[in-house]
């Protein structure tokens, strides 16, 4: 492995530990440059990109180095089969030297050798988390370019995608649990406003709502607050004196 290389993975490590707040722009160029470093560094590759499916069944390409990525998703996504399926469900790397021999995925296959100009690929399982899963895809127009060597380097611009992936859905459930928090705070004042009680009783009441409803505590303070919203204020109903 050259110094080129190596000092492109350090660019890409640094990249992701100078972002103090992660977020979908910041993950975004990070990983457009992992996929331009892996098509740059990685012999044999041609073209790059990151799959992520989601439990519903929802593909979504991020990276893409160029629309071919978009086209092989999409032929994965409509006959439900390809190598960067199985890297991400079953496999940590799946290698495919020759697209039109190899018997793995035929229905992906003889779509991608119809439709594409594609004939080899190099996939890597980045993360398996919720249903949600991901790989990084690495393609060739060419048969066997991708040896010892592609593997190597294409593991360590796997392992910084998963990093940086990571990092962005490790931040949205932060944002997720603080908009939670300010919802169930919002409803307990809202409790707190109507009944005239303190906010140790409020909160007690919400999480006996949520108990005897077996509803997230979370879904029913924003219940609440949508049917406290929605309903005309009465007048003399939990207005101070």
């Amino acid at each position: 492995m050259d110094a080129d290389v190596h000092f492109k993975i350090a660019e890409l490590a640094r990249q992701m530990h100078a972002v103090p707040e992660t977020t979908e722009d910041t993950t975004g160029r990070i990983l457009e440059s992992i996929t331009a470093g892996a098509v740059q560094y990685v012999p044999g590759a041609e073209h790059a990109g990151v799959l992520v499916v989601d439990q519903k069944k929802n593909f979504d390409t991020l990276a893409p180095t160029d629309p071919l990525m978009n086209e092989a998703d999409r032929i994965q996504k409509e006959t439900g089969e390809g190598p960067c399926l199985q890297a991400a469900w079953d496999h940590h790397t799946v290698l495919v030297n020759d697209i039109r021999h190899d018997g793995r995925f035929p229905a992906f296959s003889a779509r991608v050798i119809d439709e594409t100009p594609l004939r080899s690929s190099l996939s890597f399982k980045l993360f398996t988390d919720k249903g949600t899963i991901g790989a990084l895809n690495l393609f060739s127009d060419e048969t066997d370019v991708f040896g010892e060597e592609s593997l190597e380097i294409g593991l360590l611009f796997a392992t910084h995608a998963a990093l940086a992936l990571r990092a962005a859905r490790q931040q949205q459930h932060f944002q997720s649990a603080l908009a939670s928090r300010d919802v169930i705070g919002q409803a307990k004042g809202m409790i707190m406003y109507r009944f005239r009680i303190d906010a140790v009783a409020a909160f007690a009441l919400l999480r006996r709502l949520s108990q005897d409803t077996n509803t997230p505590l979370a879904k029913v303070a924003e219940q609440l607050i949508e049917r406290e919203l929605a309903e005309p204020v009465e007048a003399g109903n939990g207005s101070p004196s």
